[in-house]
């Protein structure tokens, strides 16, 4: 109990420590809706959710370099799509380039509040400019990164609607396996130990009233089921972000079908993600009404995929336009719309 009370200390101080305890203003402080954009990063991962309070969180950042491609997509939608004027906090899922190759960068453009990751390592095998990568990373967060691990909740503002993300796993640690019996722990068979920060990446549980959604990183399957075998500690949710851009080394089938959710969001690239494994078990999952891709995967026949309405850039790469897709939480939480692009076509989704 106290190591709790001692961990939530830290982290509400550090919103008072970094200046950032009053959110960026935002027009849907009026409509007191939660906003959430999948933005396009070519098989990476950015992720800004946008709350009725005005506060803004970007879970990971894209690729660096293409000519600063990732960050300016970023930029444009924080600025421009959702009118923010800071970003209030940034996280990184775990430290591969496509997921946080743009915090230092945008740390130069704009205003950045709080950064919170897993802990930094001292070396990562599997990158050989990680000592590079980390450094500028040290320098944008000015070395006051704040560690996350599971059972702590991120300190946002909470309105009418309650408002909270939890952190399920972080660094191979996943929370307490309580909760009901997982009727699909069965369908976990073991993989060989994946060595790679993938499995270390950190998972984020929102709640906003009655609306769940879940978006693990790139977890990969032993840890999924870590989490989620024998019992079920998360439960259903109504939007799931496809873990590791949709590949099949993540994904394991004891966590999708037990969280059943209605919608999904694959953040893949042209050729990167959408597997054919992963595609089979998403559409095992019984309540899912709808599954958004950010790209046509160009390798996979159109019936191997979702439906065209369903996908935001069918272009390879050095065509693409990066349209994102936006979710939109009602007020009370009762209820979301799922769109791609700012003309794309909202489709209503309730919330269970």
């Amino acid at each position: 109990m106290l190591r709790s009370f001692f961990r939530l200390s830290l982290l509400l101080a550090a919103i008072v420590v970094t200046g950032f305890g009053s959110p960026s203003l935002h027009a849907d402080e009026s409509t007191g809706r939660l906003d959430i954009y999948f933005i396009d990063v070519e098989g990476g991962a950015a992720t800004l959710f946008v709350t009725p309070a005005g506060e803004s969180l970007l879970i990971d950042s894209g690729y660096p370099d293409f000519n600063g491609r990732d960050r300016d997509r970023i930029l444009k939608v924080v600025t421009e799509t959702a009118g923010l004027k800071q970003i209030d906090n940034v996280a990184v899922t775990h430290w591969h380039r496509d997921h946080y190759g743009n915090h230092a960068a945008l740390a130069a453009k704009i205003r950045i509040g709080n950064f919170w990751d897993r802990g930094i390592p001292d070396a990562l095998q599997e990158d050989a400019q990680f000592v590079d990568r980390i450094a500028d990373y040290r320098r944008a967060s000015e070395n006051q990164s704040k560690k996350l691990e599971p059972g702590d909740m991120l300190p946002l503002e909470s309105g009418k609607t309650p408002l909270g993300i939890k952190i399920v796993t972080a660094s191979r640690n996943v929370i307490a396996n309580d909760g009901p019996p997982n009727p699909f722990a069965k369908l976990h068979v073991p993989k060989k130990r994946d060595a790679s920060d993938n499995a270390a990446s950190v998972s984020f549980l929102l709640s906003f009233g009655k609306f769940r959604f879940l978006c693990c990183g790139d977890l990969t399957w032993n840890i999924e089921a870590k989490l989620m075998t024998p019992n079920n500690p998360i439960g259903q949710v109504d939007m799931y972000m496809v873990t590791h851009h949709g590949l099949p080394s993540s994904n394991n089938p004891a966590l999708v079908r037990a969280i059943d959710p209605r919608v999904a969001v694959m953040c893949n690239g042209p050729t990167k993600g959408g597997h054919p494994d992963v595609i089979k078990t998403l559409r095992q999952v019984k309540s899912l009404r709808a599954l958004y891709q950010l790209h046509r995967n160009v390798k996979l026949k159109a019936d191997e995929q979702t439906a065209a309405a369903y996908i935001a850039n069918t272009e390879p790469t050095t065509d693409c336009k990066g349209v994102y897709v936006k979710a939109s939480i009602a007020a009370d939480g009762g209820s979301y719309t799922v769109q791609i692009g700012a003309d794309g076509k909202p489709r209503t989704y309730k919330t269970r």
